[in-house]
């Protein structure tokens, strides 16, 4: 949610012509992570949490990419793009941790 959060303030802040494409592509990816953590968590099954754990990640690298293309084309203030990269890769981490706990088991 942190991530959802940061990325929709970054998202207001995007400064070039092509920006509402862009914003709206970074906030469907980044409400996408939590969302799809959360359906699978809803699951019965563990094979479906993981199957949606992939999607998040999938949606994750997403929105990492969109990131990377907007601190490229200098598009926001640097603070937001760091925070919002930075509260990525903490989810990525977090996020292949779980799905190796749930493999596991």
């Amino acid at each position: 949610m942190e991530l959802a959060d940061e990325t929709l303030s970054l998202a207001e802040h995007l400064s070039h012509p092509s920006r509402w494409g862009l914003a709206d592509q970074l906030r469907r990816a980044a409400i996408s992570v939590p969302a799809n953590i959360a359906e699978g968590y809803g699951r019965r099954y563990r094979g479906d949490y993981i199957r949606f754990l992939a999607i998040a990640n999938g949606s994750l690298r997403e929105l990492e990419t969109l990131l990377l293309l907007v601190q490229r084309r200098a598009m926001a203030p640097e603070e937001p793009q760091e925070k919002a990269l930075a509260v990525a890769d903490e989810v990525g981490r977090l996020l292949t941790a779980l799905h190796r706990s749930l493999v596991r088991k």
